[in-house]
């Protein structure tokens, strides 16, 4: 018998209601399933779907993403695609914890526009998620007219917003070959032609990013393509099939279909196929990638391998370039003279000041900190610092002391702001740096701001053995900007074993990870780190640094990421003891 949804909505991060529908059997069930709909559409649409599945055991949620369906927001906007991804994230984790599904026991099913918004969910969040089935995934749509991505640039530029919203030339027509789909399809009122310029540029942006690292992604994965899709090109998921890491993948392209494959004449065969890819995940116990060793080989380390073999012309160049002219820049010069991945190179960041020598050193410094890199730092800074203060709210509200440990502080700008901000709180404060220069400019901010209660000292932040010594314990403790330096997982281990040593049982734990940089070669090629050479990086997927932390004994409660998904904040537990995570 087909079960009827129930509707349900959800408070997001901004308290935005997102509507969502739920299909819920008889039997207990163990299992869940999250539908992501297609551009334009809305969750109703899958009610057929969910009927040909026909789970017993299994309770389906789909929901309407902002913008569509019964979901608030003009049709087919958003703030920006970051907006949509992170309202993924609350919606999978609302699921589990309303309707009490541990996210292991969690697959994806996405649909177009949907699956990218799955996929870089995955990517962005690294949910320890059971599988994931990208349906016809939109990660090039074919936009028909000459150079429309430049163009559409343009308009958002000139607008100065958005850039708008385009109509979409896609008929019921060319999206199924079925006469009574194709009716229904122009006869539904929630269903409309319109996208906002920003999400469709942050469509393609996004896909672009995904497609270039794939290989981030370890989770069972099925893609569902269609041979004659007129609105996506097949191209482009084929990309990204040959570069995803999954141990578990597998393709199927449709012969003949069109787009809409879930509302195509023999979409039965469609749904045979998900539900033995389902079946056949939810009944296998090692899901979950072994992550711990990456750093000795896998795909980060290929990666980080290859940047450390010889430069070419181009890049040598380049970082001429940045030795002479570019030392007219006040940042250049400081990044030449202490590393560009110190502590008082990155507090010139955060100050984000231009100055230089001369007007036009002034104009080099300008452009450079408003490098992409850099921005995300800066984006990271405060959302490091929503995060302490979050944490410091919810562990002062539960009687505790206020302790804090930074283990690799530098000059600790970001914790004594915060500390000096919130006075009303007793709030204490342990800063560690290997360096003395950064110790010492962290006693003179603190007692430049008044601070009295911070003890700065040097530390190494891997001596484990130091790190548990550490009294009285922390409730919070934080390491920014440091495990992205290092590219070996034993070193971590040993660092993150220390803090959980040294935190209080169901204290707080809030790391910073880099799982993507477009700039990672430019970086390697050019610029030097705080030793004096080469600033070559191993990137950590965020799925890899979150089993580091898990196998330390924490468990991840929220993240967030920037704009460009350069960046992470996430926030862990120390698994002793339940408490009330922190507000979002």
């Amino acid at each position: 018998m087909n079960l009827c949804a129930t509707e349900h909505t959800l408070k997001s991060w901004d308290g935005a209601e997102i509507f969502y529908r739920a299909w819920i059997p008889d039997a207990p069930a163990s299992n869940a399933v999250l539908l992501f709909h297609r551009g334009h559409e809305h969750s109703a649409r899958w009610q057929e779907t969910v009927d040909a599945l026909d789970f017993k055991d299994v309770a389906v949620f789909a929901w309407d993403q902002r913008g569509h369906g019964r979901s608030p927001g003009e049709r087919g906007s958003a703030e920006n695609l970051a907006v949509v991804i992170k309202d993924s994230d609350v919606f999978a984790r609302h699921v589990c914890a309303t309707h009490g599904f541990p996210m292991e026991n969690v697959a994806v099913v996405a649909h177009s526009v949907g699956a990218v918004i799955a996929t870089a969910w995955v990517h962005d969040y690294a949910p320890p998620i059971r599988a994931l089935v990208l349906a016809t995934p939109a990660f090039r749509v074919k936009l028909y007219i000459p150079l429309a991505i430049p163009a559409l640039r343009l308009k958002k530029w000139l607008s100065g917003k958005g850039g708008g919203i385009v109509k979409s030339y896609v008929k019921a027509k060319v999206l199924t070959h079925d006469s009574e789909q194709q009716r229904n399809y122009e006869a539904d009122p929630m269903i409309f032609r319109q996208i906002a310029v920003n999400i469709l540029l942050g469509l393609f942006d996004t896909s672009t990013r995904l497609l270039a690292d794939a290989g981030a992604i370890t989770v069972p994965t099925l893609i569902l393509a269609a041979e004659n899709d007129w609105v996506v090109k097949l191209g482009a998921q084929q990309t990204f099939y040959r570069g995803l890491s999954s141990r578990i993948k597998q393709m199927e392209i449709y012969p003949g279909f069109y787009h809409a494959i879930f509302h195509e004449r023999d979409r039965a065969s469609v749904v045979r196929r998900i539900r033995t890819f389902l079946d056949d995940a939810f009944t296998r116990s090692d899901h979950r990638a072994e992550l711990l060793d990456a750093d000795k080989g896998g795909y980060t380390r290929t990666e980080y391998d290859l940047l450390r073999g010889p430069t070419n012309i181009v890049w040598r160049l380049m970082r001429t370039s940045m030795k002479t002219g570019g030392m007219l820049s006040d940042c250049i010069r400081l990044g030449w003279k202490s590393g560009f991945d110190s502590g008082v190179t990155l507090d010139r960041v955060y100050e984000n000041k231009p100055a230089g020598i001369t007007p036009l050193g002034k104009l080099i410094d300008y452009f450079y900190l408003n490098s992409i890199g850099w921005r995300g730092i800066r984006i990271r800074r405060q959302n490091l610092q929503n995060a302490l203060r979050d944490c410091i709210e919810t562990v002062h509200q539960s009687g505790r002391p206020v302790r804090l440990l930074d283990i690799a502080s530098g000059p600790g700008r970001y914790i004594l702001e915060t500390m000096q901000s919130m006075q009303r709180i007793p709030i204490s404060a342990t800063l560690r740096d290997y360096q003395q220069i950064n110790v010492d400019a962290a006693r003179k901010l603190s007692e430049t701001l008044g601070i009295a209660d911070a003890v700065c000292c040097i530390g190494d932040a891997f001596d484990r053995a130091s790190l548990a010594g550490i009294a009285p314990r922390p409730t919070i403790a934080i390491v920014s900007g440091l495990y992205e330096l290092i590219p070996e997982n034993d070193r971590l281990a040993q660092s993150l074993g220390g803090i959980a040593d040294a935190l209080e049982d169901g204290g707080y734990l809030i790391y910073t990870s880099q799982p993507w940089h477009p700039q990672v070669e430019f970086i390697a090629r050019v610029l030097t780190n705080r030793e004096g050479q080469p600033w070559i990086m191993r990137r950590r997927t965020q799925a890899e640094m979150d089993a580091l932390v898990r196998a330390a004994g924490f468990e991840k409660i929220s993240q967030e990421i920037d704009l460009w998904g350069i960046f992470t904040v996430s926030v862990a537990q120390k698994r002793s003891m339940a408490m009330a995570s922190p507000s979002s």
